[in-house]
């Protein structure tokens, strides 16, 4: 992809993503002057990004929309609902187009159609905004004479601009001088009154009253690029050089150099797999400390030493590298306010949304895979969690339902809660449809609780739909959110209450690099279990081990817990020991016991996917290389023993 466009999708959404919450508190206070500066400033700033490339109906549009903004902000035009929502409508356009830039480079064929709808509802006779030019003019001229040292040095044509800022820039947050610092090979630059200086008592120091000219070295499409912000206010022209023997040295202006650095994503990948390595050496190191006891119990205690510096060397690593793939989760969702308007308005619906927490870092990875099964829960709370407007109004709730995304960090955690209002899940239509499909037996179904029963949404293949929408019924596809959720190490939590709505909880690590593991034993066999699948770890004597029904369980502080032995999960054999060694774990929410041989090292380990064969496997999450060199498979409890 071109540096440019793709320079300008990072851009062009980040801007979309400020006016899209500049304008939502309009339309909760729509005197909010802050807000309303921030609309504007978000609207004129986009306006000069799609300025660069060839998205006319998106410039039109945009500034069309920035008129009524700059209207609103001067008292001349009201800013109502209707106005809102139709700015609103821009910017989810301005998104669109956006995507479409990025699927195949250039707007489709409705674009135009598409603008000119958007401003009608804007209001007739908005002019489209005045694009930059190389026509010469007197500025020029003037300009020839005044560098005509620099155009006799010159080896090549030059590129000759003019900017005039807008006397209100400050208050957009433009910087004319850093504007003009960021103009490629840039050679002179002359700082001309905007007209008479005023007097000095006069003087405005929140008002702009200068020009600025120059000549640049590089191409006029490269120049319009240092100004795609401001298009509207600068003027080019090319300048051959000129015929002269007595060149002189051009002079230069310093630029300021951009402390953001952008890394390609494969090589943040590669340190983070780095240091992962770094902790399987460091794990080597204990069982080379081992050895050396037996010959030399002072070179094992040195080789020990020399381990815990390293520990605290990888350590002080693995927290920059993880530092590093910190984002904010703001970019994974900046689709979800448009796309829940879309919907609602496809399914007849009013819906407010409200989004906190997003400015809350976490791992790239984390960021990049939490937006699908956020959009699946999204779309069933719309589509058959929130009721049609009159159905809300026939029980007595407000016509406008309420679904609310909050994002909230806890400890090494990220919490993702999304709530609605609406109908809810009955569990004792969930216990009647698994009976009815021959999930469950009726005695079954009935012994389950209200959180058991509502957590079958979740099974492959459940649904309570009556029909299927293109949208899919609450409980469609409700185990592959499960399945992505868990991909990322989190799990999903599900309280719901019939006629009050229904709240998703999804937890997961803020860190994706390395994985906190216990090492277990079972017969000659070792595995490793993820320490935030284990509730506790217990030691009881093996004759507090009971049979119950077909299997077994214990009292393990007060509760009584099913007993399942992790040898015959995995087909494996175990030895009998007068001590009963227990992990327990949660399946269902609800807590169950596993019983292995042993427990071992608690270790940091870089956890590969599952590929090949592995990836049938249930119950494996992936492997894990130990400082010995052996493959250890890590479990997935909570699949394993569901």
């Amino acid at each position: 992809m071109d540096e440019l466009l793709e320079q300008f999708l990072i851009e062009g959404r980040d801007l979309a993503a400020e006016a899209e919450a500049a304008l939502a508190d309009l339309a909760g206070d729509s005197g909010d002057q802050a807000a309303l500066d921030r609309a504007f400033r978000a609207f004129h700033t986009l306006k000069g990004s799609v300025a660069i490339f060839d998205m006319a109906p998106a410039e039109r549009t945009l500034h069309a929309a920035e008129d009524r903004l700059a209207a609103a902000r001067k008292g001349s035009d009201a800013l109502d609902r209707v106005l809102v929502e139709t700015l609103i409508a821009c910017i989810d356009q301005a998104q669109r187009w956006i995507d479409e830039m990025e699927a195949g480079g250039a707007l489709g064929t409705d674009a135009p159609a598409r603008a000119e709808m958007l401003l009608h509802r804007l209001g007739a006779g908005v002019a489209a905004a005045p694009a930059p030019g190389n026509d010469a003019g007197p500025w020029l001229d003037a300009l020839r004479a005044r560098e005509a040292e620099a155009l006799a040095a010159a080896e090549g044509p030059l590129t000759a601009f003019r900017y005039a800022p807008d006397p209100e820039c400050f208050f957009r947050g433009d910087d004319p001088l850093a504007t003009v610092a960021a103009v490629p090979e840039l050679l002179r630059l002359q700082i001309l009154p905007a007209g008479d200086w005023p007097a000095l008592d006069d003087w405005d120091p929140f008002r702009c009253v200068v020009t600025l000219e120059g000549l640049s070295g590089a191409s006029v499409g490269a120049v319009r690029t240092a100004f795609r912000l401001v298009p509207d206010q600068v003027e080019l022209a090319t300048i051959m050089p000129l015929e002269d023997e007595d060149r002189a040295q051009p002079g230069t202006i310093a630029t300021t150099a951009d402390r953001m650095l952008r890394v390609d994503a494969t090589r943040v990948d590669a340190i983070a797999s780095g240091v992962g390595a770094l902790f399987v050496a460091t794990n080597a190191l204990s069982h080379t400390a081992a050895r050396a006891d037996a010959v030399d119990p002072a070179l094992g205690a040195a080789i020990r030493a020399s381990q815990a510096e390293i520990e605290r060397v990888a350590a002080d690593l693995h927290r920059t590298a993880s530092s590093i793939r910190m984002v904010p989760l703001a970019p994974s969702l900046r689709r979800l306010p448009r796309m829940v308007r879309e919907i609602a308005e496809g399914l007849g619906k009013r819906v407010g949304f409200t989004l906190a927490g997003q400015t809350i870092e976490v791992d790239k990875d984390i960021a990049d895979g939490l937006f699908e099964p956020l959009l699946h829960l999204v779309r069933n709370a719309l589509d058959h969690g929130i009721e049609a407007p009159e159905a809300r109004a026939a029980i007595g709730k407000p016509a406008e339902g309420k679904l609310e995304l909050a994002i909230s960090r806890e400890g090494e955690d990220v919490v993702v809660l999304l709530a609605d209002d609406g109908a809810g899940i009955d569990p004792r239509r969930i216990r009647d449809v698994a009976v009815a499909r021959g999930v469950l037996a009726r005695e079954a179904a009935d012994e389950l609780t209200d959180v058991q029963a509502i957590r079958l949404i979740f099974a492959a293949g459940f649904s309570t739909a009556r029909e299927v929408t293109g949208l899919s019924g609450r409980g469609v596809g409700m185990d592959a959110v499960k399945a992505a959720v868990e991909r990322l190490r989190g799990r999903i939590d599900v309280e719901s209450r019939p006629g009050k709505g229904t709240e998703f909880r999804l937890r997961l690590p803020l860190s994706a690099i390395t994985t906190r593991l216990l090492v277990v034993r079972v017969g000659e066999d070792r595995y490793g279990v993820p320490l935030d699948q284990i509730v506790e770890t217990a030691g009881i004597p093996a004759d507090r081990i009971v049979p119950l029904g077909l299997g077994e369980a214990c009292v393990l502080r007060d509760r009584t817990l099913p007993v399942l032995d992790l040898a015959s999960l995995l087909g494996a054999s175990s030895e009998a020991a007068p001590v009963a060694r227990l992990i327990v774990t949660e399946a269902d929410n609800a807590p169950v016991a596993v019983r292995v041989d042993a427990f071992g090292d608690r270790l940091d380990a870089l956890v590969r996917e599952r590929r090949g064969l592995l990836a049938s496997v249930p119950g494996v999450a992936g492997t894990a290389l130990l400082g010995d060199g052996g493959v250890l498979l890590v479990l997935n409890l909570p699949e394993l023993v569901a």
